[in-house]
């Protein structure tokens, strides 16, 4: 297995440098894991071993911190640099930025439902002790049941998905108490014998995300470990419906790293590998006018949905820093800027990722080169759920002024 020592781009001594402490040194920290893991990327693809080196990359980094603390030697950071940080890592490699992105997620879950003790005590925790997160909650599966003891409770399921498994040192569980309709999220630590990951992930894309189904047995966690109960019963917010919005903008973020990937490798084989064709009148690839027109109609679409998901993040601030106050309209409204975005991410990254073939030739199609692992990695992952819907969430609000009902999905 490679190592950071032995990578074609070594890392970095970020021991011995200071955290970064502002937005930009932040993303230049996310540049230098993007180059490392662009170094071998395809061959990684190909091997689809368990990602524990890239992992590490980006505990070494510091990257895993970006929303801890700064007390605790985390960033203290936001979601809108957090997002564009999960692009970088993306560029370099789908699944480690889809791995990043969701650890970012399950960090913030205690911030979501959890009681103010709760969130400094897991916070605080999670970033001295630099924790990589996963995640067995899948809303489409059966529901993990919950039993109640009296000063505990106790996790009995199985799940299909379980994003980060294998790599994670803790895993945010989910499910239902019996005979009752509450839902219950603990942080839980992820090696441990009533948490079985089963291994079984080997789909055509985001390969190495460790996303494959786990068992859980009686995984027990005391009472006052329950996100968001005091006395065992539920503190409800607002903003405890924010999940979605915001995991889709974890989604958008690494489409469009992959679609930004896809595109400045295919410049770079364009410019360097690309013969022109013998008919064209050209003596370089990048003379031709269908290669201006190609690369020129990419980058503008890339750079648009890049920029409306810049400002879609921003807008989302507000009620993130809103917490106990947001309102049920803001949250609706900022959900419909979500889904316009995740739609048109999702068409551009699919387009890109699939049309730059265009611009490179046919030897760019060699098995070593991984062109294709571009679209595979968003084609794979976009499938989450329908992009139309998203759609529709949009023209509901637009002509029917009606907001999205809170859901798993929306």
């Amino acid at each position: 297995m490679t190592t950071l020592e032995t990578r074609p781009t070594a890392a970095p001594d970020w021991a011995s440098q200071p955290t970064p402490d502002s937005a930009d040194a932040w993303l230049a920290r996310a540049r230098e894991v993007r180059e490392i893991l662009a170094s071998d990327a395809a061959a990684r693809d190909r091997a689809a071993e368990t990602p524990y080196t890239e992992v590490a990359l980006l505990k070494a980094s510091g990257l895993v911190t970006l929303l801890g603390p700064v007390a605790d030697g985390g960033g203290g950071q936001e979601w809108p640099l957090a997002y564009r940080v999960v692009r970088e890592v993306a560029a370099g490699d789908g699944s480690i930025g889809q791995l990043l992105g969701y650890h970012y997620l399950w960090f913030w879950a205690a911030r979501l439902v959890g009681t103010r003790e709760q969130i400094a005590a897991v916070e605080s925790d999670a970033t001295r002790n630099r924790w990589f997160f996963g995640g067995a909650v899948n809303p489409r599966d059966s529901d993990v049941q919950i039993r109640d003891e009296g000063t505990q409770i106790v996790y009995n399921g199985r799940k299909t998905f379980s994003t980060g498994s294998r790599v994670s040192d803790v895993t945010v569980l989910e499910g239902v108490l019996e005979g009752t309709d509450t839902h219950v999220f603990a942080i839980v630590p992820s090696d441990q014998p009533g948490i079985v990951f089963h291994d079984d992930w080997d789909n055509i894309g985001q390969r190495l995300t460790e996303s494959g189904s786990v068992t859980i047995t009686d995984v027990a966690v005391p009472w006052e470990a329950a996100a968001g109960f005091v006395d065992k019963a539920f503190q409800p917010r607002v903003y405890n419906t924010l999940n979605v919005p915001t995991i889709q903008l974890v989604f958008v973020s690494f489409y469009l790293g992959i679609a930004r990937g896809a595109l400045e490798s295919g410049l770079e084989y364009t410019r360097t590998q690309t013969r022109p064709w013998l008919h064209g009148g050209q003596e370089r690839a990048v003379d031709e006018p269908y290669q201006l027109d190609l690369y020129g109609d990419y980058a503008s679409k890339l750079w648009a949905v890049e920029a409306l998901a810049d400002q879609v993040a921003q807008e989302g601030l507000a009620i993130h820093h809103d917490a106990w106050e947001v309102t049920e309209q803001q949250r609706g409204e900022h959900e419909v800027r979500v889904a316009a975005v995740k739609a048109r991410a999702t068409d551009v990254a699919l387009e890109i990722t699939s049309g730059i073939f265009e611009g490179l030739g046919a030897r760019a199609t060699a098995a070593a080169l991984g062109f294709d692992r571009f679209w595979r990695d968003v084609r794979t992952h976009s499938l989450h759920d329908p992009v139309a819907y998203k759609r529709r969430e949009v023209g509901a609000f637009l002509l029917r002024d009606e907001l999205p009902e809170p859901t798993w999905y929306s």
